[in-house]
């Protein structure tokens, strides 16, 4: 569905009207630049001469940021360890304007996803996460209430790190409110899911759990049954290059990928969903809604790592459409 100009502007403006209240795994995304012009002595592998550090909220925490680069506001629940990271994440998200409530924990050390980039390629990513516990989890439950007061969307953001394992009640909750519930999901069961108002799996995401098709009438024929079968009102498949598929009870609606070149797809997830949430939370319909973040991931995938889209992108997109 292609909108006016002037339609267009006035939707987007809309935007900052949104409350979304996201709950999930919360990372801290270290990044290394450096140059490479040899190979080590002591094994094959490129030796990195480290030039710049950075370091970027990820997970639930780069969803946040989404929809603050859309002019919405974001609360955020979300657990980490009571250590530095945990601390420099706080500090990067208050300074971003996000209000984020993060639940520390000794036990459970904060998730850090280091990146080692040479010449614009990433040559290397270490991981260091471990499950919250249950601690952490009792705490999440009593303050999720608070979290959606006055929210017009509810975001769970699922990386299997842990924060969602009881994501059943935090569906109820939001569904009880009357509010969107919008899941990224992970791991091979949805059934956790079940009641939410959309889940948006990546293609091979999808297809793990739904298993394989030959042809584009078997893949529409799993989506619809999995969104009957999970009692959801959307089910949206994000297909990379073949763009998009939303299911939903009257239609099934495909969007194609934009024409862009894709550098990096790290977070272009995170950019989907939460560009979905934010119209969702402004009144949109779904399927301009989801129109609408096909264009943002168009977008984040020619930037590198976990990335954001602002409102000025995307309505220079619109008016590059339009011309």
């Amino acid at each position: 569905m292609l909108l006016d100009a002037h339609e267009m502007s006035t939707d987007l403006r809309s935007l900052a009207q949104a409350q979304v209240a996201i709950v999930g795994d919360v990372m801290l995304d270290r990044y290394w630049f450096g140059k490479v012009e040899r190979i080590s002595p002591e094994a094959p592998v490129p030796v990195v001469q480290v030039r710049r550090e950075e370091e970027r909220p990820g997970g639930a925490a780069n969803v946040a940021l989404n929809v603050l680069a859309l002019g919405a506001h974001a609360r955020l629940l979300a657990p980490v360890g009571d250590d530095g990271a945990g601390e420099r994440l706080g500090i990067l998200l208050t300074e971003a304007g996000v209000k984020a409530v993060l639940i520390p924990d000794k036990a459970c050390p904060t998730t850090v996803k280091l990146r080692v980039i040479g010449h614009q390629q990433q040559l290397l990513r270490m991981d260091f996460e471990a499950q919250p516990s249950q601690a952490h989890s009792d705490a999440l439950r009593q303050q999720a209430p608070a979290l959606l007061i006055n929210a017009k969307a509810l975001l769970l953001s699922d990386y299997g790190k842990g924060a969602l394992r009881e994501v059943e009640h935090l569906v109820a909750l939001g569904r009880s409110l009357g509010i969107p519930v919008l899941i990224d999901p992970k791991g091979r069961d949805y059934r956790p899911y079940r009641g939410a108002t959309i889940i948006t799996p990546n293609l091979s995401e999808f297809q793990a759990v739904a298993g394989t098709w030959a042809n584009e009438a078997q893949f529409r024929a799993l989506g619809e049954q999995w969104r009957e079968s999970l009692q959801l009102e959307a089910l949206l498949v994000t297909r990379g290059e073949e763009g998009m598929t939303l299911f939903m009870q009257d239609a099934i609606y495909h969007h194609l990928a934009q024409a862009r070149e894709v550098f990096d797809v790290t977070g272009a997830g995170d950019t989907v969903i939460a560009t979905l949430a934010t119209a969702l939370a402004a009144g949109w319909a779904m399927d301009r809604a989801v129109e609408l973040a096909n264009r943002a991931a168009g977008i984040v995938v020619g930037k590198l790592g976990a990335a954001v889209v602002t409102l000025e992108e995307l309505a220079a997109t619109e008016s590059m459409r339009e011309g």
